[in-house]
């Protein structure tokens, strides 16, 4: 792999670093929440022309969210992805995936 070009016999072992080679960690939240317990809300973007139905934020355990996500995926015959603290499901479907949501006591803000 080529070494990039402006870091080329820069020195980094005193406290300084590439911008590029490392993410800063964000603050999330890993609260562990019943469904309940969640203020859930929709937001709708356009990617590549198509619609996406994001749900966040969830506060559960990432294997939690896996199920969660497949099981709403087959009750909406759509497809769907977990990424961070969010479910985004494919096409413009907030009132099914809020039904789906509700009867599994999950609360959304107003």
């Amino acid at each position: 792999m080529k070494e990039n070009l402006f870091e080329m016999g820069a020195n980094f072992e005193e406290g300084w670093a590439s911008d590029n080679k490392e993410k800063a960690d964000q603050k999330t939240s890993t609260e562990i929440k019943a469904p309940d317990k969640h203020q859930l809300h929709f937001a709708k973007e356009k990617r590549r022309g198509k619609v996406v139905t994001v749900i966040k934020p969830f506060f559960l355990p990432k294997s939690d969210l896996q199920k969660l996500v497949k099981t709403l995926k087959k009750k909406l015959g759509t497809g769907g992805t977990v990424k961070e603290n969010t479910l985004e499901f494919q096409g413009d479907i907030p009132q099914q995936v809020r039904k789906h949501l509700e009867s599994m006591d999950y609360k959304f803000k107003h």
